[in-house]
């Protein structure tokens, strides 16, 4: 056989490598579709969320600690919403010291609400009370 004659044959045969290319697209493409699917389906979404926003656009700021009740009746109020608060915690995890940042800040209770017009209330707000200081407007 020629060189010519073996290399036509060689080019006639069928290749695996695009085969494979096409199949991992596939599952890449699959894959990408499925986390999308899941990202948005099961993603936590609060009523409250543009609310809470705006409380952190408006500069309220809670101050709070891990081991305090009344922080913790705070957050549910926010449910999934409190992630959008502009919190500090007070107290490192598992400790009951005051961090540096509350100390300087004058943070005697929890938890205690600074609002960017300088005043500070302490104890739970209700959530009509906190639109009221900030005229952030509830759902």
């Amino acid at each position: 056989m020629s060189k010519l004659s073996e290399q036509r044959e060689e080019d006639a045969k069928p290749k695996a490598g695009p085969r494979w290319t096409w199949i991992v697209i596939v599952l890449v493409a699959l894959g990408g579709g499925w986390g999308g699917y899941y990202y948005f389906s099961y993603r936590k979404v609060s009523t409250l969320d543009g609310f809470a926003k705006c409380l952190n656009s408006k500069g309220a700021r809670m101050y709070g600690a891990w081991w305090c009740p009344h922080c913790a009746d705070q957050k549910e109020a926010f449910g999934y919403a409190f992630q959008y608060v502009n919190y500090t915690e007070c107290s490192p995890q598992g400790q009951r010291t005051e961090t540096d940042q509350c100390k300087q800040a004058g943070i005697k209770h929890f938890p205690t609400w600074h609002f960017a017009d300088g005043s500070n209330t302490e104890g739970v707000l209700p959530l009509t009370q906190l639109s009221q200081k900030t005229g952030c407007k509830l759902p």
